[in-house]
């Protein structure tokens, strides 16, 4: 077989595949995790929070313990979470945090965390990370409402309670998009723009390594690339876009970076940076606290406790990453999160220690503390870094160029 026609056959082999993953990854597992309406803790009363987020927490092999702490350190009845257990994790891991789930009283009476029952296998760098992550927002945009889209892994942490993000987030529109994002490619034009490869794990069961093609191809003309960090909270409008857009953008762009290295560092940048309806809702920012080094390697430096206080000054609501129980963890639980005396749960309105099941479990939320907040410092430091990031002058500086 010619060059030629080979590679023509795997462009066409691959746009299928793509297609049939995704089609099928975003339909068929809904009718398993969506909860039962009776479940949702739903109070007499007429309180409400301002915000409300959707999380999607993602963890591989190795990470049960890490996702059941962050779990703990985010969790609020007023957000939702869908956790996402790479497929090739053992199935020890998959029982111990499906377990972790149903056992919580809090979850079960709230009913507003899930897991994917049927998950996608995910290869580092491969598209199949992007698809997962749209995979997730499809469920969570049809289980529940919500403003913001937040994805983390479970090598993340909070910098302050859900009370304070909450609190911080209240009074902006809701149509912002938090996406670190640039036009300036570099090196990544010749390494990730122009190369071909394949993820195995849109096909195949067993987990291995992206492969490529010898043939590159060129730079596209009909779109703008962008390149940025693959950490992002979505608006709800813009997350309905990415699945149901009412143009073609999104499902071209989809086509294109299922062969592209890394899509999800560049595939929500290039989608919203070229849609004219929602560039200019775009903040640059990923409001997370990572560490590079310099040159940046492939991996950020892991956070420990010499990190702490450039962390805190930072205002940054999540940092990145950690190593699993690391003191620093600890050191955040004590003085930002208010985790003392083994609290399962971060401070806030609803879960304010003086449980009847004991201090920290909120086991015993009751009607009048739901939609009760309880902001402190967190709130003042991430409304500091939101009112700059948010002046006209750095805005317009920094939106898509």
């Amino acid at each position: 077989m010619s060059l030629k026609l080979l590679t023509i056959s795997f462009l066409l082999t691959s746009t299928l595949l793509s297609f049939f993953f995704i089609q099928t990854k975003l339909t068929k597992p809904i009718a398993a995790i969506t909860p039962p309406i009776n479940s949702l803790y739903s109070p007499k009363s007429n309180l409400s929070y301002p915000v409300s987020f959707a999380y999607l927490i993602s963890a591989s092999d190795g990470d049960a313990r890490r996702l059941k702490r962050l779990l703990s350190a985010i969790y609020h009845p007023g957000n939702h979470y869908l956790i996402h257990m790479d497929q090739g994790a053992s199935a020890s891991h998959h029982r111990e945090i499906a377990e972790f789930l149903t056992q919580n009283p809090v979850f079960r009476r709230v009913g507003n965390v899930w897991m994917v029952g049927k998950p996608n296998l995910v290869t580092y760098r491969g598209p199949t990370m992007l698809a997962t992550t749209l995979h997730s927002m499809a469920i969570l945009l049809r289980t529940c409402k919500w403003d913001w889209f937040i994805n983390l892994s479970a090598s993340d942490y909070p910098l302050l309670t859900q009370d304070d993000l909450i609190d911080a987030f209240s009074d902006l529109p809701r149509d912002l998009n938090f996406i670190q994002h640039s036009s300036r490619l570099g090196w990544k034009l010749n390494k990730r723009g122009k190369p071909i490869m394949i993820d195995p794990a849109l096909y195949s069961m067993n987990k291995s390594e992206i492969w490529w093609v010898i043939k590159q191809r060129t730079l596209p003309t009909a779109f703008k690339l962008y390149t940025g960090s693959a950490w992002t909270i979505l608006s709800r409008s813009f997350a309905e876009y990415c699945i149901v857009g009412w143009d073609n953008l999104p499902r071209t762009l989809l086509l294109y970076y299922t062969n592209f290295v890394s899509s999800p560092e560049g595939y929500f940048q290039t989608l919203i940076c070229n849609s004219d309806h929602y560039r200019n809702t775009t903040v640059n920012h990923d409001l997370h606290y990572i560490a590079w080094d310099t040159p940046p390697r492939q991996h950020p430096r892991y956070l420990g406790l010499p990190h702490y206080k450039k962390m805190l000054t930072s205002n940054r609501p999540f940092a990145r990453k950690f190593k699993d129980n690391d003191r620093v963890l600890d050191k955040i639980d004590r003085d930002i999160l208010n985790r003392r005396h083994r609290a399962l749960f971060s401070y806030g309105g609803w879960c304010s220690g003086n449980s009847m099941f004991g201090t920290g479990s909120c086991s015993g939320l009751e009607e009048e503390n739901y939609g009760v907040l309880k902001p402190g410092q967190g709130s003042r430091r991430l409304k500091t870094l939101l009112n700059r990031i948010l002046s006209v002058r750095y805005v317009k500086k920094m939106q898509c160029r």
